[in-house]
């Protein structure tokens, strides 16, 4: 396998098409379908199955893509930073962002790098904190804006902020008597939470591990506009 062909498999992969991937990478479709062949044989397996609706992955291909979109990235931001060395800011950033951020500063923040930094080609990913941190991990991203404990994530971190976390309960469940929230309370009560993957329930469960409680999570929801 060489670069050359990894990447175009990656980008046909990302994009889904053979046509978006040529404008994309600017080579010809026949070129990039060569390359996508000659990696099969060298592999000896299929990759994509072809559709109305595009490239599609196989099995093979979805275990490929896990294996070496993070190489691949990396390759790519090591000739970003060597083209940027003593001049302007060069090449593709991809910015993960929690939906709760994202809804707020990603349009500000589009603009504000297409005004000021117009080398750079700004990828925005929206997702819960969980898939996040394994793309950072992964190598396919190259920073994010998430919430919650960061002593074990392994990653360079710094804090922006703190904002305080507001508990919502039905007519006579008694939030409305209390100025403050009791955790030990709170723990024991029916629970409506985000899935394991966002870093509201991460910190819900650290709290009830501290407190030695097991959460009554009745509901679970990824919507933040539920």
């Amino acid at each position: 396998m060489d670069f050359r062909q990894l990447r175009t498999f990656s980008c046909v992969a990302e994009l889904g098409s053979l046509s978006k991937a040529s404008d994309t990478l600017r080579v010809a479709q026949p070129a990039l379908s060569r390359q996508i062949k000659l990696l099969e044989h060298e592999l000896r397996a299929e990759l994509f199955t072809r559709n109305g609706r595009g490239m599609v992955l196989t099995e093979a291909g979805r275990l490929l893509l896990a294996r070496t979109a993070g190489i691949v990235r990396q390759i790519d931001q090591i000739r970003d930073d060597i083209q940027s060395a003593g001049g302007p800011p060069s090449g593709r950033v991809v910015l993960g962002l929690v939906p709760t951020v994202s809804c707020v500063i990603s349009a500000r923040l589009a603009r504000r790098t297409v005004e000021s930094y117009p080398g750079i080609s700004l990828c925005i990913v929206e997702s819960y904190s969980g898939h996040l941190i394994e793309w950072l991990h992964r190598g396919q991203m190259d920073l994010a804006v998430i919430y919650g404990p960061s002593a074990d994530l392994h990653l360079t971190v710094q804090s922006l902020g703190r904002d305080k976390i507001v508990a919502v309960g039905p007519r006579g469940c008694g939030l409305t008597r209390k100025k403050q929230v009791d955790i030990g309370w709170l723990l024991r009560q029916r629970l409506v939470l985000p899935s394991h993957s966002h870093g509201l329930r991460t910190l819900i469960e650290h709290a009830a591990a501290k407190k030695k409680l097991k959460l009554d999570v009745q509901v679970e929801a990824d919507s933040f506009r539920c």
